[in-house]
């Protein structure tokens, strides 16, 4: 089935790109510096990997939300969940909005854009971190391992709040519209791997807003 699909490579892509991330972290505590950097040198494909698909989903999530109401019973997000000041810092502002909202509807789309944000401020710090290790022009490179190991911990909760929201957007939505948000997320992955040209994430918006004004 496609929804365990979708959590099955989820979990999978997080697996390599955690397994990777620790021997690297381990090769330097043991002295290993240029055997750690080595096995960096394929940290930036995983992570993408795993922050690619779970985007999708993400935003899948949230055009089919903004477009049909699906509204899940969601908690806010835990800023002590994260590692990094900035996504601590959104995930507070996310906590603060949610207490003032007087519908789910919102609250939900908050979370998921939340949770984009957190994940693309996550997977920027580690690029910019990784690639000053990667060409040696370090001058703190203690500090910049910690980012590394601090982002990696804040896209790890992300998926983790990802897998729970997804969960409780399944059980929300209307079996009728099962399909119609698997399609989104399929056009949204292909467009991302570059299997379909950009126009087509516009396929699944114009369609759902067709079906909203029947």
């Amino acid at each position: 089935m496609l929804i365990l699909q979708i959590l099955h490579r989820l979990e999978t892509s997080y697996a390599m790109f955690s397994v990777n991330l620790d021997e690297a972290l381990g090769l330097r505590r043991d002295g290993l510096v240029a055997k750690a950097q080595q096995a960096l040198s394929v940290s930036s494909a995983l992570c993408q990997r795993l922050t690619a698909p779970l985007n999708s989903l993400l935003h899948s999530m949230l055009l089919h939300a903004r477009h049909f109401g699906t509204a899940p019973h969601l908690a806010s997000l835990d800023p002590q969940n994260f590692q990094n000041s900035r996504s601590q810092r959104v995930a507070r502002f996310n906590s603060v909005f949610s207490k003032v909202l007087l519908t789910r509807s919102p609250s939900s789309c908050n979370k998921i854009s939340t949770l984009t944000e957190t994940r693309r401020g996550a997977r920027r710090q580690f690029s910019r971190f990784l690639g000053e290790i990667l060409a040696g022009d370090s001058l703190d490179s203690d500090s910049e391992w910690d980012v590394l190991d601090a982002s990696h911990y804040d896209l790890n909760t992300c998926l983790r709040e990802t897998v729970v929201l997804f969960k409780s957007f399944l059980h929300a939505l209307p079996e009728s519209q099962l399909q119609e948000f698997l399609a989104t997320f399929q056009e949204r992955t292909a467009c991302a791997e570059g299997l379909l040209p950009a126009k087509a994430r516009y396929l699944v918006h114009r369609r759902m807003a067709a079906i909203k004004g029947q």
